[in-house]
Order: structure tokens, then C-alpha cells, then sequence
């Protein structure tokens, strides 16, 4: 009988270290939901998320073990139901529960389900006994070809992600160095960059429209001649007066 004292003790001991690592990371994770939702990515949930459920599995596999005693044969009964505050109480349960009254005690005490989920339970109990068994079988089959579709699809995808993440030598480049180089270069120094002449070149035909005049009245000068008409310094002006007879001789 001591034996299985002892035993059921360190079982107890095991099963509360591993609940309190649970709610540990059960907090963790709505600490990091209501703070980080904003930053928070979907790697890091996920890494949250795998957390808590090693803890549940670790609780599951100690609770299944052979050397655990069913804790289903053990019966929890309250020895003191007080509506008046209970510090102790309020300690083991972290300001949760402040007073062990009668409206606590079944919910927290409760050996069979909700009231509600306990009548839903027995309406779907009752609906599968009524079933004939050609029905269910073809609820079955259906149901089987839904989860082969699904499990295809799934199948299917990950193929395609495990080929094309096979065939991936490595992170793809986008940008070459000797271009960047050479771009500043050119940008900073001019390396490279060719000059264009805009104007006209000797030889090049000049539409009309374009062509300047010539500065007496005569006919188009070309640009190459106009160019050197602006690059010389201005000469002293001539003037050429002729009399009116010399001009136009008439007779009186």
C-alpha cells in the first residue's frame, strides 16, 4: 500500500511539473500575441505552437505509462466549501479562484461533462445507433473519398515543392557586381560615356527652314559658315553712300 503511495505521489509530482512548463508556454504564447502581433511571424508561432504541444504529448505518454496508477479510480472530494475569501486558495491558483463556494465546486469538481455538451453527446449517440449499416457504410465511403482527394492534393503539392527545392543550386543572384562598378564609374567619372556633337557637321544636309541668313540680305549661309561668322570679332563698320544721281539718273 505504501508502495503505491510513494508511487502515486512522484506520478503527481511528474504530472504538475509538466503542467506548469504547459502554462508556461501557454502564457508565452498569449504574452507574445497580445505585445507582438505586430512583428510576430508565422516561423515563430509555429515554434510556439510546437512548444506546447511537446508538453501535451510529454503529459499524455506520462499518464499512459504503465507504472502510472489510473487516476480515474481516485475520488476528489471537498473538504471545506466556504463563501469567504481563501488566501491559501488564492495563492495555489495565482488570484484565479478567491473563493471555493458552492457555484465553483462543480465546475472545478466535475466528473462528467457540461450539462449541454453531455445532451448533444447522447443526440449523436442516438443518431449513429439509428443509422443502417448501408447508410454508414456510405457515409464512410464518401467520407474515405473526400480525405483520398485531400491527401492527394497535399501529396501532390509537396512534390513539387520537394523538386523544385532540389533543383534550387542556390540563392538566386540579381545583381552583378562588375555592372555596379561600372555604372558608377560612369555616373561619378564618365568612363565610357561617348560625346555627341548635336549640331550639324560638315557635309550634313540642312533643311531650308533651319538655315540661317546670310547677314547682308544674300542668300542661306551654312551652319559652318554661320559658326564662323559668330566666332570672329565685330569689324568696324563701312558705309558705302552714293548720291542719288548715281543711283537713279534722270533727266530735269
Amino acid at each position: 500500500m505504501q508502495r503505491d503511495e510513494k508511487l502515486f505521489e512522484m506520478t503527481l509530482d511528474t504530472v504538475l511539473q509538466r503542467l506548469n512548463d504547459l502554462k508556461l508556454a501557454v502564457l508565452s504564447m498569449i504574452q507574445k500575441l497580445e505585445l507582438e502581433y505586430e512583428t510576430i511571424n508565422w516561423p515563430t508561432f509555429l515554434d510556439n505552437f510546437a512548444i506546447i504541444s511537446s508538453h501535451l504529448t510529454g503529459l499524455t505518454k506520462i499518464l499512459a505509462k504503465e507504472q502510472c496508477p489510473p487516476l480515474r479510480n481516485r475520488t476528489v472530494l471537498p473538504l471545506l466549501v466556504s463563501m469567504d475569501r481563501d488566501e491559501t486558495l488564492i495563492n495555489i491558483t495565482e488570484g484565479r479562484v478567491p473563493v471555493f463556494s458552492h457555484d465553483i465546486v462543480p465546475d472545478y469538481l466535475r466528473t462528467r461533462p457540461d450539462p449541454i455538451t453531455e445532451q448533444k453527446m447522447l443526440q449523436n449517440e442516438q443518431k449513429a445507433a439509428n443509422l443502417t449499416n448501408d447508410a454508414a457504410m456510405k457515409q464512410v465511403t464518401q467520407y474515405n473519398k473526400v480525405v483520398s482527394h485531400v491527401l492527394d492534393m497535399v501529396s501532390k503539392a509537396r512534390e513539387e515543392w520537394e523538386i523544385e527545392s532540389s533543383s534550387r543550386t542556390g540563392i538566386q543572384q540579381t545583381s552583378s557586381m562588375a555592372d555596379t562598378q561600372l555604372l558608377v564609374a560612369a555616373v561619378g567619372m564618365g568612363k565610357g560615356l561617348k560625346l555627341t556633337n548635336y549640331g550639324p557637321g560638315p557635309g550634313m544636309m540642312v533643311p531650308p527652314s533651319i538655315r540661317a541668313p546670310s547677314p547682308m540680305g544674300g542668300p542661306a549661309m551654312s551652319p559652318g559658315n554661320v559658326q564662323q561668322q559668330l566666332g570672329k570679332a565685330p569689324s568696324a563698320v563701312k558705309t558705302n553712300i552714293k548720291s542719288a544721281n548715281q543711283v537713279h539718273p534722270f533727266s530735269r
